[in-house]
């Protein structure tokens, strides 16, 4: 058989025997218990329930949606990017679930893959990049759609243990076609597989920044690859106003883009010409990222904030 390198034919990778990925398994399960937890403390908290029953098996079900939805969301995420790897013949690793010990958030930091070969061309670069943040952020959409309804609007009373959370465009749209945009006073007591689909969200626009080696920046890489270096930092520049005025957090992010040296690898065959389809996938990409980024995914937790205390 001709297995000669043809990059206009595209072809899904030989099966080759594998040990059983106890890793991902052993993470994969931790993670639904971590967020599991996580969804019991938030859906109690909702309902206004009496926490002394966490441990009830009737009361760590109420966090199954929950769970259910983040854990579909990183899923579907990561799964677009190695279902992608396999067409193209790129060896990648299953996903690698991250949990956290301890009540966070949303009970988990993410999920990602290790893609240990080589990548083609510049076409099969950007689908691989674009695959994860537009299946991840379908399936978020799809359950803030479902969830949004159940919201409800209260009264804003701030205090030491509130979190607001910086709502995207996609969110606000959300909000206003199920009718539930607050008042000026009153805020959206989000309902779990809500947040849910609001982290979703979050994890979307970070890898879809144009910057180093994440989703974006594969894309930018494809699209732009001699501009490349520069608009990745041009996105460091960029983000450290956003962490002086908006959000502390994205100081950690500028940390891990300069850690990357927002550099990126060449593909075996940068010459390779994209198609139109690769052009419309990078606007997708783009306007993704318009529509799931904010500046202050936290609110206010600004550097001068911190500063301030």
């Amino acid at each position: 058989m001709d297995r000669s390198f043809n990059p206009a034919v595209p072809y899904f990778s030989e099966v080759r025997p594998r040990k059983f990925p106890w890793v991902n398994v052993v993470l994969f399960v931790a993670t639904c218990l971590s967020t599991l937890l996580t969804g019991t403390f938030m859906m109690m908290g909702f309902n206004q329930a009496d926490f002394s029953e966490i441990w009830h098996p009737s009361s760590l079900l109420m966090g199954l949606p929950f769970c259910i939805a983040i854990m579909s969301i990183l899923f579907a995420h990561e799964m677009g990017h190695y279902l992608l790897c396999r067409y193209y013949g790129i060896d990648a690793s299953l996903p690698y679930f991250i949990p956290v010990p301890i009540l966070s958030l949303v009970g988990t930091m993410g999920a990602f893959i290790k893609i240990r070969g080589p990548i083609r061309d510049r076409g099969s670069l950007l689908e691989v990049g674009v695959a994860g943040p537009i299946a991840g952020f379908i399936v978020a959409v799809v359950a803030l759609m479902l969830s949004i309804g159940h919201s409800r609007i209260a009264i804003l009373e701030p205090s030491a243990d509130t979190i607001l959370m910086g709502e995207p465009l996609i969110f606000k749209a959300a909000e206003y076609l199920a009718g539930m945009t607050p008042p000026p006073g009153m805020d959206v007591y989000l309902h779990p597989v809500s947040v849910a689909a609001w982290f979703g969200l979050l994890v979307t626009a970070l890898n879809l920044l144009p910057a180093a080696q994440l989703d974006g920046g594969h894309i930018a890489y494809a699209l732009f690859r001699r501009h490349h270096r520069w608009i990745s930092l041009g996105v460091v520049f960029a983000l450290i106003p956003l962490t002086i005025f908006y959000f502390a957090g994205w100081g950690l992010w500028i940390v891990l883009l300069l850690v990357l040296r927002v550099y990126h690898p060449p593909t075996l065959d940068d010459s390779v010409p994209l198609r139109p389809r690769h052009i419309a996938l990078g606007w997708i990409g783009l306007i993704l990222l318009v529509l799931c980024l904010t500046p202050a995914p936290i609110e206010k937790t600004s550097l001068l904030d911190l500063l301030r205390l």
